[in-house]
């Protein structure tokens, strides 16, 4: 597999942050919030519109090369 850049995204940071607020409700007895799980899709839409961002620019590079 080729590497692609990440055009200065803070994509892997926002992976993280999704894990770790997962990883949070794993380790927990009782109900989940709404909040939490607003907190959740809120990263997990910001991380799917950097991966069609990214998608995007690696287009244009690849075609300008």
């Amino acid at each position: 597999m080729r590497y692609l850049p990440d055009h200065g995204l803070p994509l892997v940071q926002l992976k993280e942050q999704r894990r770790d607020l997962i990883v949070a409700l794993q380790n927990r007895n009782g109900p989940i919030s709404s909040w939490e799980l607003l907190q959740i899709a809120a990263v997990q839409q910001a991380i799917s519109a950097f991966e069609d961002v990214i998608a995007d620019l690696d287009a244009e590079l690849e075609a300008a090369a």
